[in-house]
């Protein structure tokens, strides 16, 4: 088993374990007041990855999930094709002279 990571100073840079919590563990949580929004503190090792999260409600749950970010080439890979007929934009237009450069 090896030893607990120091704590980081920075509130930018959370420690990070490397093991990952049983799906089944339940840990007691306290809720605040952060202003006028309710929030949870996680525990360490419910940590998210990175700075960004999404939530939802499921019945009487809440999930929380890291934020997935999805490169451009990524999210148009997953449109569906158009089913457009698309006009002739050049019917009845001269022919492209050829450029010498």
């Amino acid at each position: 088993m090896s030893a607990p990571m120091p704590r980081s100073t920075s509130s930018n840079a959370p420690e990070r374990r490397t093991t990952e919590p049983s799906r089944t563990k339940r840990l007691p949580v306290r809720l605040f007041r952060n202003g006028a929004n309710q929030a949870v503190r996680i525990p360490r090792e419910f940590e998210l990855p990175g700075n960004d999260a999404t939530i939802r409600r499921e019945g009487n749950k809440l999930i929380i999930e890291p934020a997935h970010r999805h490169p451009l080439l990524d999210t148009l890979a997953r449109l569906k094709p158009l089913d457009i007929e698309w006009p002739d934009v050049d019917e009845g237009l001269l022919p492209l002279d050829d450029v010498k450069l």
